[in-house]
């Protein structure tokens, strides 16, 4: 009979019946041969039971405990069948018995799990490169300590690397992964992978070896970037380079002849040690763009095989990420007292690095904050104290062409020879979500004048969004431009007038503006620009009001 239909009569008798654990402990029986069949579906039936039998153990603690040890033995074996094929299992099963407050990954499983779940794509050869980018002390090197020992307990006779900065980390990572697989009374390694006896340890050459690994190439070598690597070591197929902070800080980030002999180190002693079908996965803060992340992300733009994970200190309504279980974690006020006193202290760039992970150019700022012009969000006033009427209200928009780039929309009010940017629209949601905000953007400022720019879908957007405008009654006049100049050669030449005529919020109003704030400040003429859709609407502005501006003629007598 097929395992599916089984399982699905199990479940049904263990929901009949809130009191009887057998259905759980049925289970266990069928579950295997479905694993060895359809691993998938196995997980899928796996997790349904296991979190059924959780939820009973705790109903019935009060009531029957001899049946809640059995519903919660039986979760536990479930959890030990899947710890081999699920990484997510395997975090669960590994520290089962501890104090629930004395756990690593189950308080912190519910903000970790994309994660788990991008290292498992890894295992299962979806990815070829990982890169993990999260703040400071969140957990990211101790799920990933976790994640080597999984694949050294799955693969003992292939050989793994693991390295960073310096030689003082790669001995507090060995011993860290030596402590996960050997400390029997934390942790449940030996009980998922009890064939894998640990043969060997050298604390001095930070190796460890497992049963079946080669005399020559231990199952697990640690060694600083600097540490020679050749003829040491190699990475098998399937088995992992694991680079964690090869940059070693701020400082060092900041030399480009660092970071260029940094990344030469990583090729010459690293990448070449791998074998054809080995996987590669980094841990770091991302100080600078072109560190070593950077260039392989540069260089496999647009691979699928290639995944850049961040999840940033504080998400896009300026709420923590990481709020964990029994008061672990860092709360939102925490990051934002920490984001004031770097900015304060003028490191702003290390707030986007370490918290946000967003490597920015700090050199060659065209837009730095100090050379542009700031309003406090109230428009130009009369000596009555009223807001006075703009001259105009204008605006144009870069409209978004594809993948990541952002659809942006400065609207600017006119007052002389001054353009306010009052409100922004900044968005590279789907064109359904971002144009409809477009719309209302210059329904409610009153936009009178605007230009799109034609290039790929312009024109269709600014004929759309001209119709959705006259639809609610708003008149407006919307011209299209298609520009076939380069755009850094553009920015830069309109930079002066952009800094001299435009006067930006400084009250911070909501997430657009301040995306398109950080876009405007972090342009660099230094470096490849992540983000260049905020200074080319700038430019696309100066443009625009500039065109509309007419020469005067004035009658004079002539002079004999």
């Amino acid at each position: 009979m097929d395992e599916q239909i089984v399982l699905d009569a199990i479940a049904m008798a263990a929901l009949s019946d809130p009191e009887d654990p057998t259905p759980f402990e049925d289970a266990l029986s069928v579950l295997p041969s479905l694993l060895a069949r359809d691993r998938v579906a196995e997980m899928a039936y796996a997790r349904h039971l296991r979190e059924l039998a959780l939820d009973r153990a705790a109903q019935l603690a009060d009531v029957d405990m001899g049946a809640a040890v059995r519903c919660g033995d039986a979760a536990r074996e479930m959890l030990r069948l899947n710890a081999r094929e699920d990484f997510d299992s395997y975090m669960l099963y590994m520290e089962w018995g501890r104090e629930p407050e004395k756990r690593f990954y189950q308080p912190r499983r519910h903000v970790l799990l994309p994660l788990v779940r991008d290292l498992q794509d890894l295992a299962d050869d979806k990815l070829d490169f990982l890169s993990i980018s999260l703040p400071p002390r969140v957990g990211k090197s101790t799920l990933c300590i976790f994640y080597l020992t999984w694949v050294m307990g799955r693969h003992p006779e292939r050989a793994n690397v693991m390295s960073g900065h310096s030689d003082k980390l790669t001995k507090g990572f060995h011993k860290e992964a030596l402590g996960n697989m050997t400390d029997d009374a934390q942790y449940r390694w030996a009980e998922i992978f009890p064939e894998c006896k640990v043969r060997n340890v050298s604390l001095a050459d930070e190796t460890v070896q497992l049963k079946g690994s080669s005399e020559r190439f231990p199952t697990l070598t640690c060694r600083s970037v600097d540490g020679t690597l050749t003829g040491a070591v190699e990475v098998g197929r399937d088995a992992l380079l694991y680079c964690d902070d090869l940059v070693s800080d701020r400082e060092e980030a900041l030399s480009a002849d660092r970071m260029d002999k940094l990344y030469s180190s990583y090729l010459n002693q690293l990448k070449d040690r791998k074998l054809d079908g080995a996987k590669e996965l980094h841990v770091g803060t991302r100080w600078v763009p072109n560190d070593v992340i950077g260039r392989i992300e540069e260089q496999y733009e647009g691979n699928p095989r290639y995944r850049f994970r961040v999840l940033p200190a504080l998400d896009e309504d300026g709420e923590t990420n990481f709020t964990y279980l029994y008061g672990l974690g860092f709360s939102t006020r925490y990051y934002e007292d920490m984001r004031a006193s770097l900015i304060e202290n003028g490191e702003e760039d290390s707030w986007e690095a370490k918290y946000m992970g967003n490597p920015i150019w700090i050199g060659g700022l065209m837009f730095a904050k100090d050379e542009l012009r700031w309003y406090d969000g109230t428009l130009p006033t009369d000596e009555e104290g009223n807001v006075r009427e703009p001259d105009a209200v204008v605006a144009v928009c870069d409209t978004k062409d594809q993948g990541k780039d952002y659809a942006c929309l400065p609207v600017a009010y006119v007052y002389g020879r001054d353009y306010y940017i009052h409100d922004v629209i900044c968005d590279n949601s789907l064109p359904e979500v971002v144009e409809p905000r477009i719309t209302s953007a210059l329904v409610r400022n009153d936009v009178g004048l605007a230009r799109f720019e034609s290039n790929s879908a312009g024109g269709r957007v600014a004929d759309d969004i001209g119709e959705a405008c006259r639809a609610l009654g708003h008149s407006i006049s919307i011209s299209k431009k298609y520009s076939t100049e380069n755009k850094e050669t553009r920015i830069l030449s309109d930079s002066m007038w952009i800094k001299e005529h435009c006067v930006f919020r400084s009250d911070d109003p909501n997430i657009d503006y301040r995306r398109f704030l950080s876009m405007l400040v972090h342009y660099t003429t230094e470096g490849k620009n992540k983000h260049d859709d905020a200074p080319d609407a700038m430019s696309m502005l100066k443009r625009f009001v500039t065109s509309m501006v007419r020469a005067s003629v004035q009658a004079v007598r002539r002079i004999a």
